[in-house]
């Protein structure tokens, strides 16, 4: 009953938003329209000559996001991206009215808050999910969420309707190739030597794991995360018998400057809270993906607010709608199968997205240079 009541005001505040955010929508995107006076059938958004989208084709990509984000912890934003800006090919439609048009500008918006629609959901599955599993470090998640209010409302205010679409995939791409660069170093000798206390629970958790597949008792949710002192400068855990602690200021000051990129790029921002999460607070990524998601949330439910509300940024809702069913499996399957994947292999699957990707963003934004999907 509880539960219903929840879904209930959920839903009677997207009504709300919607109601109010509507007409303004109709007016951005109108005076849009008007200037570049498109023509041809009614397509995406409602535009004269624009893209017909298939939602079939966006429920299945939906479905990898979601699994991909509640896996490691990150590049939902990301490849929601993808999947808006190259599979639907909003991105080449957008660049089409030319850099000063209001009509690429109201696109490039939309590819971003619609991006974050999808990483919103699945991280609010994700966050619910891996916290029943003992895998979410909740001081640590609400100290990074105090953090991203701020930056996920401030960014939208200052950027939406000033950033062409060229130079917003050029910035994405050079990010994004930034940190699986840096996440690289940490995979190898070196960068492993600071990560003991994450490589023990990490091995920990596997040997679990293990015990569990053949048959074995094992209470994966009891040995999980356990709180042993929290204050405003000080926090201890322990996950599988390792102690971790950290400084829930540092965090906070993190959540800002890490939320206020990611709503600049129109992502979650779980590709920096990674190696955040695992360099600044030296957590094993069984622990990062929950612990991001719950971050991530709370930054997607502003930032979004923000676009749609402060700067009347329109969504294709039959899209989103796919979408986020998509977004519900994938979310779902992610948590369940991440655990039988080592440690080592969900940070190179990481790193593995981020240089292919960014390297294709980048080429592409500032060189226009095309590689494949």
């Amino acid at each position: 009953m509880l539960r219903s009541k929840k879904t209930l005001l959920m839903l009677a505040l997207l009504a709300v938003v919607c109601f109010v955010a509507e007409p303004a929508w109709a007016d951005r995107l109108a005076d849009a329209i008007a200037e570049a006076n498109p023509q041809g059938e009614p397509g995406y958004l409602g535009i004269p000559g624009g893209p017909q989208l298939n939602i079939i084709i966006g429920l299945l990509w939906a479905i990898w996001v979601g699994w991909i984000f509640s896996t490691v912890g990150a590049f939902g934003g990301i490849m929601a991206g993808v999947g808006h800006i190259t599979i639907y090919g909003l991105g080449d439609y957008a660049s089409s009215f030319g850099k000063g048009a209001k009509l690429n500008k109201v696109v490039t918006d939309s590819i971003r808050v619609s991006n974050q629609w999808l990483v919103g959901c699945s991280a609010a599955l994700s966050s619910f999910n891996y916290w029943k599993a003992g895998r979410l470090v909740l001081p640590l998640g609400i100290a990074l969420a105090i953090g991203s209010v701020s930056g996920s409302w401030l960014v939208p205010w200052l950027t939406a309707g000033k950033i062409s679409l060229k130079a917003y995939i050029g910035y994405f791409g050079l990010f994004v190739l930034f940190l699986g660069c840096y996440l690289f170093y940490e995979t190898t000798p070196k960068g492993q030597e600071s990560k003991k206390a994450a490589k023990k629970a990490a091995e920990a958790f596997q040997k679990s794991v293990k015990e569990q597949q053949k048959g074995g008792t094992v209470d994966m949710t009891e040995m999980g995360v356990k709180v042993q002192k929290f204050t405003p400068t000080a926090c201890e855990f322990t996950f599988f018998g390792v102690e971790f602690s950290f400084n829930p200021l540092i965090p906070v000051v993190g959540g800002f400057f890490i939320s206020a990129l990611a709503s600049f790029l129109g992502v979650g921002g779980g590709f920096l809270l990674v190696p955040f999460l695992t360099s600044v607070a030296g957590l094993p990524m069984y622990l990062v993906a929950g612990t991001s998601a719950m971050a991530v949330f709370v930054g997607m439910v502003n930032s979004i607010a923000s676009y749609m509300i402060l700067r009347s940024t329109p969504v294709e809702w039959s899209l989103i709608g796919a979408e986020l069913v998509g977004i519900v499996i994938g979310s779902i399957i992610g948590p369940k199968t991440s655990k039988y994947i080592p440690d080592i292999w969900l940070k190179r699957l990481f790193i593995l997205l981020a240089v292919y990707v960014g390297l294709k963003y980048t080429l592409k934004g500032f060189f226009g240079i095309l590689l494949p999907i």
